[in-house]
């Protein structure tokens, strides 16, 4: 987007990381805005900074995400909370504080990024899975009252994208996508009105064409393909 010409506010908690890209930006600029998102009222200082020293935020991209496998045998409230709190409530609190603004100018752009991963249930992902499914219930359901209000909405659905995150998995992982790539396909997606931007095809069909499937023929295949 900087290189576009775009002001962008980047924000992670990491503030020498994000003082990194921003030295890299090359056209437009790059404003790093260290943040912990799991922190609202930080979430709205954050963005009452931005807009006070940058400007009206026009394109909100809220991408908070971590995972823990979540497995039956080993299970942890403490774990599936941790997971709440940064995936889900951590895109809420940044709603929270952005949407006022988009609200009263009545224009602009809200991109929730969920996930492939919350079409349907998978193994091991009893946590992460149920944060990105209720990412997009949340994005379905705000739509109805932001498309009066002449707010764009989108959901954003990346299958495996290559990230020290998806490093740590032990398995296979199809349709594995470099991170520049999943970006490129992410900003192209910001400059059309479709609800949702799911990438790779190919992996986002497959897998929406699962969850039509029966419940039985729909487990029996994934415990096959799986092992789980």
């Amino acid at each position: 987007m900087a290189r576009d010409g775009w002001t962008v506010a980047a924000s992670a908690r990491d503030a020498k990381a994000l003082d990194r890209v921003a030295a890299a930006a090359v056209g437009g600029r790059i404003v790093p805005v260290p943040l912990d998102v799991t922190d609202l009222a930080a979430c709205r200082a954050a963005v009452g900074r931005v807009e006070e020293e940058i400007g009206p935020v026009v394109t909100a991209v809220l991408a908070a995400g971590t995972h823990i496998p979540v497995a039956a045998a080993a299970f942890d409230a403490a774990t599936v909370r941790k997971l709440v709190e940064v995936n889900l409530m951590g895109v809420v609190n940044a709603v929270d504080a952005v949407l006022p603004s988009l609200i009263e100018r009545r224009a602009g752009r809200l991109a929730i990024v969920s996930s492939v991963a919350g079409y349907r249930g998978l193994p091991t992902a009893a946590g992460y899975g149920a944060t990105k499914a209720g990412l997009i219930n949340f994005a379905e359901s705000l739509k109805f009252d932001l498309d009066r209000l002449g707010i764009v909405t989108q959901v954003v659905c990346p299958g495996f994208v290559r990230t020290p995150l998806t490093d740590r998995n032990p398995f296979p992982m199809p349709f594995l996508m470099e991170v520049e790539d999943a970006a490129e396909r992410l900003y192209r997606g910001l400059q059309g009105n479709a609800f949702e931007i799911a990438f790779p095809w190919r992996f986002a069909l497959i897998l929406k064409l699962l969850g039509l499937l029966p419940d039985a023929l729909y487990f029996a295949l994934m415990h096959r393909a799986t092992g789980k």
